[in-house]
């Protein structure tokens, strides 16, 4: 690999890395707004579109930590991620 494709894999990483953190700060940011509203837990009436809900945003997370880990293989970088 060369030294330019090592640097786009490398700045692709933290892309990704950066994408991901912002995913998970914006889902645990809605959580947080559901829970101070008691629609979360206290609302019995909510707990079908509650179970949808979070199984489809592990989906999105699942698909999303495939892909990366598709581009990563792509651009010859599984090893380097492996040993963080």
């Amino acid at each position: 690999m060369s030294k330019t494709e090592r640097k786009a894999a490398e700045d692709m990483t933290e892309a990704m890395e950066a994408t991901m953190q912002r995913l998970q700060q914006r889902f645990q940011s809605i959580s947080e707004q559901l829970e101070s509203k008691h629609i979360l837990f206290f609302q019995p009436c909510f707990l079908p579109f509650q179970a949808r809900f979070i199984h489809a945003m592990g989906t999105r997370i699942n698909d999303l930590e495939r892909n990366v880990t598709e581009l990563m293989t792509q651009a010859g970088m599984e090893a380097q991620a492996s040993s963080k």
